[in-house]
């Protein structure tokens, strides 16, 4: 495993926990597709969430947040469907969140719900 990819664990471990204290049940991590990669999929009050996470070694989470691209979007959107499809759940309410996790001097998480209208 590439130094990227631990900080990309390490990211979205602490995603999953941040998640669960607030209630949300996790049901996958890291499920693979044709369109790439779910990092996490949960459910908060009969809603589907699909947590795409962003990790950075700073102490901000901007940078996490612009990496998301309007391709990066479309790849995650079609993963979503992808995953729905599978797991027969077509006509489910969903959104896709994102959460920036930063790793500097102290760790900082920001979580932006329905990420799509951004």
């Amino acid at each position: 495993m590439t130094h990227t990819q631990r900080i990309g664990r390490q990211g979205e471990m602490l995603a999953t926990r941040y998640l669960e204290k607030r209630g949300y049940q996790v049901l996958a991590t890291n499920w693979h597709c044709a369109h790439g990669e779910l990092d996490i999929v949960a459910r908060l009050a009969g809603t589907l969430v699909f947590v795409e996470v962003r990790t950075r070694r700073q102490r901000q989470t901007e940078d996490a947040f612009a990496s998301i691209t309007a391709r990066k979007r479309q790849r995650l959107v079609a993963a979503v469907q992808s995953w729905l499809a599978e797991n027969n759940q077509e006509e489910a309410d969903w959104r896709l969140d994102v959460i920036a996790v930063a790793l500097g001097a102290t760790t900082g998480i920001d979580h932006v719900e329905d990420a799509l209208d951004w």
